[in-house]
């Protein structure tokens, strides 16, 4: 088995999907509190709110961005 190891992305790449990532956290939050929804609905919103939450967390901590708050993300695990 070969692998590519140079499979990086740039941080404009990066930081691309970091703006869609909080657009659709945005998007989800927003649908998870209409109140519109059956419970699989309402259990698919806040899964992915809660997914989106950990990615966006993941992307600022791999470009060393501060969280929304201002803290430094020291791992993105924490």
């Amino acid at each position: 088995m070969v692998l590519d190891m140079d499979t990086r992305r740039s941080a404009e790449e990066l930081r691309e999907m970091l703006r869609e990532a909080e657009e659709r956290k945005v998007l989800w939050e927003k649908h998870f509190k209409s109140g519109t929804m059956n419970v699989r609905q309402n259990a698919e919103a806040l899964r992915n709110y809660t997914a989106l939450r950990g990615v966006i967390k993941t992307l600022r901590w791999t470009l060393n961005l501060a969280d929304s708050t201002g803290k430094k993300i020291v791992h993105p695990l924490d």
